[in-house]
């Protein structure tokens, strides 16, 4: 089975949904600081000043540029919607230029994130929206336990020197 699916022949889209013990402004801070971002992200730092209409870079610690893009939405602490072009290798360089949005709801002492990567080509690599199950994974138990998640993604990056 595929792992995301064409809506009405408008490009593919992948959406994740979790629940995390967090306030959003807490969840907010943990997708929007770029060291914060860093520990649940295979180390991968998102810098930007998080305005509507700015650009955002992220790089590993060693300076390899990961992806870029312009955040098209800043609704903080509930909404960021932002372009994602991916840079870490040439065959997903080629793609096109996708969306992904973040959905923050609060529930209770909790919150639901929902992540949704749409404007995928059918047939999209799979390295392009492969690595956020592990990413919210990593997200929640930052957030829920102040500790640190190995996943393959943080284990094949933290060895990784470019």
């Amino acid at each position: 089975m595929d792992e995301y699916a064409v809506i009405n022949g408008r490009g593919a889209m992948t959406v994740f949904e979790t629940y995390i013990k967090t306030t959003p402004e807490r969840l907010w801070e943990a997708i929007t600081d770029p060291e914060m971002r860093a520990k649940y992200s295979f180390g991968v730092r998102t810098d930007s000043n998080w305005t509507a209409g700015s650009d955002y870079k992220a790089s590993s610690a060693g300076g390899f540029d990961i992806a870029e893009g312009e955040n098209l939405e800043v609704d903080p602490p509930r909404r960021l919607v932002q372009s994602f072009r991916a840079l870490w290798s040439d065959e997903v360089m080629r793609a096109e230029t996708s969306r992904v949005t973040w959905e923050i709801e609060p529930v209770g002492s909790s919150c639901r994130l929902r992540v949704t990567h749409d404007r995928l080509a059918a047939g999209a690599n799979p390295e392009l929206y492969g690595g956020w199950p592990m990413i919210l994974a990593g997200l929640k138990t930052l957030l829920e336990t102040a500790e640190l998640l190995d996943t393959p993604g943080s284990l094949r990056y933290s060895q990784t020197t470019v």
